[in-house]
């Protein structure tokens, strides 16, 4: 009974993760899925783990932890288990910037060739075709997409030039 004992200890203190927080931290909390039931907009294996970031508003006891809740989530108890708190680390990769866009009466916007940023040749049976990586208005570089230039001739014929001239191709 002793060695079960002390096997279930030293399995217990290896996983263990003895967090402290601080007021002001930020932390993500651990929303327990329950089958059939929805949480935060999703059901099942789609729903969120984790949702957050909340600032810790103060600290109530050794292990429980008052959040800072939006009016969104009223209905739910602001204090958590330390075992229920994940610390977050923000990251300035996962900020976005949020780029105008101008939207017509149809709530929809026309999108037109930027820049040329790559040129290939692609061999088929039939002889060759000239692809274009065409960089589109109101998106990234990694965004960009290949397009056959006849296609982006055709349908774009005033800025094909204009775009070829940028880029020299």
């Amino acid at each position: 009974m002793k060695a079960a004992q002390d096997w279930q200890k030293s399995y217990a203190d290896l996983h263990r993760r003895d967090n402290k927080f601080a007021v002001g931290d930020k932390v993500l909390f651990k929303v327990s899925p329950m089958r059939g039931i929805i949480r935060f907009d999703k059901r099942g294996k789609l729903s969120k783990k984790y949702i957050g970031p909340y600032k810790i508003f103060a600290r109530v006891g050794e292990v429980a932890y008052r959040l800072a809740l939006p009016p969104s989530l009223d209905q739910v108890h602001n204090v958590f288990d330390v075992s229920q708190l994940w610390k977050y680390m923000s990251d300035p990769s996962h900020v976005l910037d949020v780029e105008k866009i101008e939207l017509d009466e149809a709530l929809t916007y026309a999108e037109i060739p930027k820049e040329v940023l790559d040129r290939k040749v692609s061999k088929t049976r039939n002889g060759e075709s000239v692809l274009l990586k065409v960089l589109w208005s109101n998106h990234n570089v990694e965004e960009a997409t290949w397009k056959s230039e006849e296609a982006v001739r055709e349908r774009y014929p005033d800025h094909f030039e204009q775009i070829c001239l940028v880029t020299g191709s």
